[in-house]
C-alpha cells in the first residue's frame, strides 16, 4: 500500500510534514478570521439594518458612509488589498509575510462582505414581527437581539457557511504572496517546482474543509428551523 502510495504522490511522501503544518495554517488562518470578522461582520450588518430609512434608528449620513466603504472594500480584489494595505499588517502584527500576517487582509476583506450578508438575512425577518414588538414597547436593542438575531438565525447560519467557504478560496489566494497555508504549498512547492501530486494534494484538501464546513451550516440550519 505504502508503495503505491509514493508512486502515485512521489512528490508528496518526503513532505507529509509540510503538508499537514499548511493544513493547519489554513485551519487557523479560516477559524481566526471567521470569528474576528464574524463579530465585526455582525456589528456592521446589525447598524446598516437599523440605520437605513426603514430601520429602527434612520441615520441617512451614517448609513452611507457605512454603505459606501462596505462596497469599495467589497469590490476591492483581494489580491490587490493584500499590496495596498501591506504596511498597516506590518503596523499590526509586525510582518507583512505568513499566517498571521494574512488575517489582517482576510478580515478586512471579510467583515464588509459579511456585514452585507448580514444585512440581507436580517432584512428577511418579518416586518410584522418587528412592529408587533415596536406596539409592545420593546426597546431597539431587544428588537436587534430578540427578534431580528432569534428570528433570523437560520438566514445566518446559511450566509456563515458561504463566508466561510470565501475565506477558505481567500487564504489559497493569500498563500501565493507568501500567506502560508496550502495555497503557499500548491504554488511554491506544486505550481513552481512543476510537482503536479503536490498540487492536487493540496487542492484535495481545501476541498475537504470545504465540503466540512459546508455540511456544519447545512446541519445548523435543519436544527434550528424545525
Amino acid at each position: 500500500m505504502m508503495d503505491f502510495i509514493n508512486n502515485l504522490l512521489p512528490n508528496v511522501t518526503p513532505i507529509w510534514d509540510d503538508v499537514w503544518v499548511a493544513f493547519l495554517e489554513t485551519l487557523y488562518m479560516v477559524t481566526m478570521t471567521a470569528l474576528i470578522a464574524g463579530v465585526l461582520g455582525i456589528i456592521l450588518g446589525v447598524i446598516l439594518l437599523i440605520t437605513d430609512e426603514n430601520g429602527l434608528t434612520p441615520n441617512h449620513l451614517l448609513y452611507n458612509i457605512l454603505d459606501k466603504i462596505v462596497n469599495v472594500f467589497r469590490s476591492l480584489p483581494f489580491i490587490i488589498l493584500l499590496g495596498v494595505i501591506y504596511k498597516l499588517t506590518r503596523f499590526i502584527v509586525g510582518t507583512s509575510i505568513g499566517s498571521t500576517a494574512a488575517i489582517v487582509p482576510l478580515v478586512i476583506s471579510t467583515t464588509p462582505f459579511f456585514a452585507r450578508q448580514i444585512q440581507n438575512a436580517l432584512l428577511e425577518v418579518d416586518p410584522g414581527v418587528v412592529e408587533a414588538a415596536q406596539a409592545m414597547g420593546t426597546s431597539n436593542l431587544d428588537i436587534i437581539f430578540r427578534v431580528y438575531l432569534k428570528e433570523g438565525l437560520a438566514s445566518i447560519i446559511r450566509v456563515s457557511a458561504v463566508t466561510i467557504i470565501n475565506v477558505i478560496g481567500l487564504t489559497a489566494m493569500a498563500g501565493a504572496v507568501g500567506g502560508g497555508g496550502l495555497g503557499n504549498l500548491a504554488i511554491s512547492r506544486g505550481y513552481n517546482r512543476f510537482q503536479d501530486d503536490v498540487i492536487l494534494v493540496a487542492t484535495g484538501l481545501i476541498l475537504i474543509i470545504v465540503f466540512i464546513s459546508q455540511a456544519i451550516g447545512n446541519y445548523l440550519v435543519k436544527k434550528v428551523s424545525h
